[in-house]
């Protein structure tokens, strides 16, 4: 079966980040399925703990075909990593990363001229992946790496197939800012460790019920409970409110008279 995963970190406060694991499945359903609360104290870099959930998955028995993540988690190391676990990946790349035409040549990746339908290159320590690049309007050109564990393959890696990827790969940036505008992960008045582990599970939790319901068509996205939940307590705020005004109207449109 074919999983993909995006891999990723994002702060949740000052000083505590969050490291998710998020899963989708050949149907589109997409679920965190491990996380880790970024503490210096343990000794451990992003990096250590991005192995260290991947390891766990792969021992619950789940066989991704694709590992996908930004340019943070695409080190040599992570890289190898991957590579020695048979697991493919789409991985954001730095524009000076080193890649060579024909292993012996190295250049930027920037300096490239990349068609639509992606290069296959040389990367530097590590071996033959196909490169793809994205223009922006806004911003620098985006590039992005692709390995599959069989090298015959990447010649035929199109660019659809990069695009679809890719949109999976977006997918955890959506997850993200569910997890802060509906679920509430951001806003917690708790101080202790525990507390603040309890809190982030809930929202956690929280969120793949959203994504259980969505994925079971009982709701249409992730913010319409949201959204029906306060469009509820205004439509009663306002229907309160004109009863307290009708109310106060008729008992000053009454008149006392002496018979």
């Amino acid at each position: 079966m074919a999983t993909f995963w995006s891999g990723k970190h994002h702060r949740v406060v000052k000083g505590i980040h969050l490291i998710t694991l998020y899963y989708t499945d050949l149907f589109g359903k997409s679920v965190p399925i491990n996380y880790r609360i970024y503490n210096k104290r343990e000794g451990k870099t992003k990096n250590d703990y991005f192995r260290e959930m991947v390891i766990e998955v792969l021992g619950w028995g789940l066989q991704p075909k694709t590992v996908t993540t930004d340019a943070w988690y695409s080190g040599r190391e992570n890289l190898k990593f991957l590579k020695d676990k048979d697991v493919g990946f789409l991985m954001g790349i730095a524009k000076n990363r080193s890649v060579s035409i024909n292993a012996t040549d190295y250049t930027q990746v920037k300096n490239l001229k990349i068609p639509d339908e992606g290069l296959i290159v040389y990367l530097k320590n590590f071996g033959q992946v196909k490169v793809f690049c994205r223009t922006f309007k806004t911003e620098e050109n985006r590039y992005y790496i692709m390995f599959v564990p069989n090298d015959n393959t990447l010649i035929s890696i199109t660019k659809f197939d990069f695009k679809v990827l890719h949109s999976i790969h977006w997918g955890i940036e959506c997850y993200h800012r569910a997890i802060k505008q509906v679920c509430g992960i951001e806003q917690f008045m708790v101080r202790t460790t525990e507390a603040i582990k309890t809190h982030f599970f809930s929202a956690i939790r929280a969120f793949t019920q959203l994504e259980l319901m969505r994925a079971e068509e009982l709701i249409e996205n992730w913010y319409e409970v949201q959204r029906n939940l306060s469009l509820q307590v205004a439509r009663d705020f306002i229907l309160e409110h004109l009863k307290q005004k009708v109310f106060c109207g008729n008992s000053h449109s009454q008149f006392f008279v002496n018979a």
